[in-house]
C-alpha cells in the first residue's frame, strides 16, 4: 500500500474503450463515468462499452441516468450478448 498519498486521492487509470465498473464504490460511479465519457470524447473515440453487471439493475440505471444527461454521448444501447448484453452498455461518443 502506497502511504505517500492520502485515502480519498484520485487514482489515474488508462482509458481504453472499455469500462468494468466492478471496482468502483457504488458512490462514486456518477464522477468516475462522467469523468470517463469526458476523457473518451477528448481521446477521439466513437464508441465505448461500460460494464455495469447485471445484479439487479442499481448500477445500469446509474449509468443510463449519466448517459442521457451526458453533452459527449450520442446514443447508447444495451450490448450484445456477445459483448455482455444488460451487463454492459455500448455508447456512441459525439466526435470532438
Amino acid at each position: 500500500m502506497n502511504t505517500d498519498q492520502p485515502p480519498d486521492s484520485p487514482v489515474n487509470l488508462p482509458i481504453t474503450d472499455e469500462l468494468d465498473l466492478h471496482t468502483f464504490d457504488v458512490r462514486d460511479i456518477k464522477s468516475v463515468v462522467e469523468e470517463y465519457l469526458y476523457q473518451c470524447h477528448l481521446k477521439g473515440f466513437s464508441e465505448v462499452r461500460i460494464i455495469h453487471g447485471k445484479g439487479i439493475g442499481t448500477q445500469r440505471n446509474m449509468v443510463r441516468s449519466v448517459l442521457k444527461n451526458s453533452p459527449y454521448v450520442r446514443s447508447f444501447s444495451e450490448a450484445p450478448p456477445e459483448s455482455g448484453g444488460w451487463g454492459a452498455t455500448l455508447v456512441r461518443i459525439e466526435p470532438g
